[in-house]
């Protein structure tokens, strides 16, 4: 029961955690142009600004979060960061210049690597038969939060473009202070390790990962299939508007529903159908090959209804990200799952650095009628190309090392 109540609080965690990033979205626009004066062409050059030093600080500071964790233990350092978070959000709430919203994001990135400490507590809480589906379920947390939480910036965007700011700092306030009285530890003080700056860095844990073969394949794979990911939150609006000529609202609308297929499939299918396909070398390998069936139909759907279709086939794809992370905690030892989910952590920032610049300029050379072949839905083909490149490799290395991922199957079709 203590183990069950601590995943519902690190789910609360990482949904008011979503919640609180995609609360503000809607009204980032208005509030950019309020404090620079200009355009909304030029406030999206801005925006993009912001979300890339966001991401590039997350990249960086994710290990360190994690290699803390490993040291001091996962409770102060979660509830530190959401701390810290909370207080961001009233300082970009009252920000007096463009500058200060930069200091900002650079604060949130810091404070965003809370997911993984986050991850790795269920990593220590989790017995191996369960860890791909708690990891899912925390995983669910981003698909609700992606749904509620523009919906909601939306509506205190009524009240002033500085609402939804304040309104999530008082979310991630409130789970902070929830946590000081809910939150046991997880890692005991036998199991923890130094910190280590060496180790404390995207380039030193990917050294340390490579003392294990396997986890550096698996990273491989899931860097492939979140680099392909990105071309959902960086060219979907675009994509949908100029190919079937989408409003703003069927644009939510369509995000919305995708965002409730991968909150059910990661919160409640994945511990059903895990066990049942197999455990989770054969989930991740179904799902990564339904995730790029899902981006070919993208890609070249005739009728806006069509990509609807491809919207369930979220159901089988959401379960690569929860199967192949419990595939590679398996491989590492307790005292090093903060550094792992670090190390994750700094992929994904990553692979939002580079994705998005990539999918979009496929869309603006591919949607250029000028140009010698238009194509619009490019970068959905390119998306797909990544995740089956991606399944590929998996195929090779659960083949090349069959032995040792032998045990995270049999835990999980018991």
């Amino acid at each position: 029961m203590p183990n069950r109540r601590a995943v519902v609080f690190i789910f609360i965690t990482l949904l008011i955690d979503t919640i609180g990033f995609g609360i503000v979205i809607p009204v980032l626009p208005e509030l950019i142009m309020q404090l620079t004066g200009q355009g909304l062409s030029e406030a999206a050059r801005y925006g993009g600004w912001l979300y890339f030093v966001y991401a590039i600080t997350q990249f960086f500071c994710a290990p360190i979060i994690g290699n803390l964790g490993d040291r001091f233990g996962r409770r102060p350092v979660l509830l530190s960061a959401l701390f810290a978070l909370g207080i961001d959000y009233v300082v970009m709430g009252f920000a007096p210049t463009l500058a200060w919203l930069f200091i900002g994001r650079f604060v949130a990135g810091i404070a965003g690597a809370s997911y993984a400490p986050a991850y790795a507590y269920i990593a220590d809480i989790s017995p191996p038969e369960k860890r791909a589906q708690n990891f899912g379920l925390v995983g669910a947390a981003f698909g609700v939060g992606f749904v509620l939480g523009p919906t909601i910036g939306g509506l205190l965007g009524s009240f002033g473009p500085r609402a939804p700011f304040f309104v999530a700092a008082g979310l991630a306030l409130v789970n902070g202070t929830f946590g000081l009285f809910a939150l046991p530890e997880s890692l005991p003080r036998e199991r923890r390790r130094p910190f280590e700056w060496s180790r404390a860095n995207p380039f030193g844990t990917l050294m340390q990962l490579r003392k294990q073969p396997v986890v550096v394949a698996l990273a491989g794979v899931a860097f492939l299939w979140l680099l392909g990911h990105q071309v959902l939150p960086s060219t979907w609006a675009f994509y949908t508007m100029f190919r079937f000529g989408w409003s703003e609202a069927a644009v939510g609308l369509s995000l919305a529903a995708s965002g409730i297929v991968m909150a059910i499939s990661q919160g409640a299918l994945t511990r059903v159908l895990v066990p049942k396909l197999g455990g989770e070398r054969r989930a991740a390998q179904i799902g990564l090959l339904s995730g790029a069936a899902v981006y070919t139909c993208y890609a070249f759907a005739p009728y806006g209804w069509v990509l609807y279709i491809g919207i369930l086939g979220w159901g089988l794809a959401a379960l690569s990200w929860p199967s192949l992370n419990a595939l590679m905690s398996q491989q590492v030892p307790a005292n090093a799952q903060g550094e792992l989910q670090g190390g994750l952590a700094s992929l994904s920032s990553l692979s939002a650095v580079l994705g998005p610049p990539l999918m979009t300029q496929l869309f603006g050379r591919f949607s250029d009628s000028a140009g010698a072949l238009h194509f619009p839905g490019a970068p959905f083909l390119a998306a797909a190309l990544l995740a089956l490149a991606s399944a590929i490799i998996l195929l090779r290395v659960c083949g090349e090392h069959s032995s040792s991922l032998a045990r995270p199957d049999s835990s999980a079709a018991r």
